[in-house]
């Protein structure tokens, strides 16, 4: 499983997302992989995988043409339940 944090970097939930996604890999051991929406690839992931709202989470299979499961908007999901999809 693959772990996406799709957001825009510049706006006020960055922080929030930069440091989830710190925190994440720090506690848990998994990378979140931090997708910036102002880049094509990140509009791209957005469009593809169905994201109205930011910032979202994504758990994506291996071969990233299945979404498993996704949180999107404020507030974040806890570690516990995105660590449950990893």
């Amino acid at each position: 499983m693959k772990l996406y944090a799709v957001y825009h970097p510049n706006s006020e939930h960055a922080r929030i997302v930069e440091e989830f996604v710190h925190d994440f890999e720090h506690i848990k051991g998994t990378p979140i992989k931090a997708v910036s929406l102002e880049t094509r690839d990140g509009a791209a992931m957005a469009t593809l995988y169905g994201v109205e709202r930011y910032p979202a989470i994504l758990a994506v299979k291996e071969d990233d043409h299945v979404l498993v499961k996704h949180w999107e908007g404020l507030p974040l999901p806890t570690m516990n339940e995105v660590d449950g999809y990893r």
